[in-house]
């Protein structure tokens, strides 16, 4: 067995998928650009990347045959990522579309950025852990700085989800945990050594979680 974990990164053909699919490479992974349902069951881990509209993304995600393979792998327990408009399409919907149906998984809506400061919100910002004990957290530093480009932000029913928040005007989520399934509203692949850091830690908890599965 390698000990590189195989990561799928789900191929939909929007957005930061290739330089997604790059940094967890650089991490350590066996990472794959893929649409085939079969490496995505195969998978130590999955990651759903994108960027622009969540209505779009969605739509594409359906028309390539990627929805069922993508539900499929966060149910499983396996190691879940979901990147910015990636980690939108978990929630039940978004306001920046409400005739879009997301994937359901973590119960709640994508909400507008309330006013009161420039959309989106571009820049790098520091993130409040609220779980920093989460393995997907380790080693982030004591001011850890990320970098968002978004609108919007998962706005959960069930508060306990959320894994780290931003100030920008107000707090914003930025984080979330559900079980298997970790997800960001920023990029990590553009946060620099603090990104990489937690590509490397969703590398290691798949080999956790593939080794600990062969066992």
């Amino acid at each position: 067995m390698s000990d590189r974990p195989l990561v799928a990164v789900l191929d939909y053909g929007i957005g930061n998928l290739h330089s997604a699919h790059k940094a967890i490479e650089k991490m350590g992974a066996d990472a794959r650009l893929t649409a085939d349902p079969a490496v995505v069951a195969d998978a130590d881990g999955v990651v759903l990347p994108g960027v622009g509209a969540f209505g779009a993304c969605m739509s594409t995600l359906r028309s390539v045959g990627l929805e069922e393979p993508a539900l499929a792998a966060a149910s499983s327990g396996r190691p879940f990522l979901g990147i910015c408009v990636g980690m939108q399409m978990l929630f039940h919907g978004s306001e920046e579309d409400a005739a879009a149906r997301g994937l359901g998984i973590v119960p709640g809506t994508v909400r507008w950025i309330p006013p009161g400061v420039k959309r989106p919100q571009m820049q790098w910002n520091r993130l409040e852990l609220q779980l920093p004990d989460d393995p997907m957290l380790a080693d982030l530093g004591d001011d850890p700085w990320v970098y968002f480009v978004h609108s919007l932000h998962g706005v959960p029913d069930d508060p306990s989800v959320v894994a780290a928040t931003c100030e920008y005007g107000t707090d914003l989520n930025a984080a979330f945990r559900l079980d298997n399934v970790f997800a960001t509203q920023f990029h990590p692949e553009k946060s620099g050594p603090t990104g990489l850091r937690l590509l490397r830690n969703f590398v290691q908890v798949c080999v956790e979680a593939r080794d600990g599965a062969a066992a």
